[in-house]
């Protein structure tokens, strides 16, 4: 369970709000306009802020100095941006999503290291694909996956140390692309029958739908 802060009570926002809090966040949606959160409907079990996204009092009454995630998902590129910085810069919030609307921005947004969106369509699943993965092991989205970058964590499995590559494929539906030993030891692109250990770092390719799923292989 992660506290997720999101500006933008929109379409998008509003959407995003409701499949975290249903997921089991702490949620609290941002919006200028308290109309706005009509948009979240009678089921949503979060909070809600009115004020601009990237003032400080208001980031801190909606709980940013306890914040896991930030999405900032409005319909203005500069404002998002602006709300990522803050919570970045000033807070100190671990893992910071911006919503970006005209490409022309991309570099600029990699540059700074913001973790981003660009599109208009299916920007809530997108959004909610990289909270969910979470860890801070999130690199990039293809389409319906997403590829990761995690430490292996194998203690759901009755705290095995090994587990083989065919077996995590088989069962998950994921894709092993490489991996290093957790002493820096050695690092190989896997076969099926290659072994890997409670520790090792681990670069796959993870479709949206399994990601909950998968994520008790992935250490806090």
């Amino acid at each position: 369970m992660s506290n997720v802060i999101v500006v933008g009570c929109g379409r998008v926002g509003s959407q995003l709000a409701n499949m975290l809090s249903d997921n089991g966040n702490n949620v609290c949606c941002i919006d200028k306009n308290a109309d706005a959160f009509a948009n979240l409907g009678r089921n949503f079990n979060g909070s809600t802020v009115q004020g601009v996204g990237f003032d400080e009092d208001v980031l801190i009454r909606a709980g940013v100095e306890e914040c896991d995630v930030l999405a900032a998902v409005t319909q203005l590129d500069n404002t998002n941006l602006m709300c990522a910085e803050v919570a970045n810069h000033l807070f100190g919030v671990p893992h910071v999503i911006s919503r970006l609307y005209n490409p022309d921005h991309e570099r600029a947004y990699m540059q700074l290291g913001i973790d981003y969106v660009c599109g208009t369509s299916l920007v809530a699943e997108d959004v909610f694909s990289k909270i969910v993965s979470g860890h801070g092991s999130h690199i990039d989205t293809f389409g319906e996956f997403e590829v990761l970058r995690f430490t292996l964590d194998l203690s759901s499995r009755d705290n095995a140390k090994t587990i083989r590559v065919s077996e995590l494929e088989r069962d998950h539906e994921v894709r092993i692309i490489a991996f290093e030993r957790a002493d820096g030891s050695a690092s190989s692109i896997p076969t099926p029958d290659s072994l890997l250990y409670a520790g090792d770092s681990i670069l796959a390719c993870v479709r949206h739908d399994v990601i909950a799923q998968f994520s008790r292989y992935i250490l806090d």
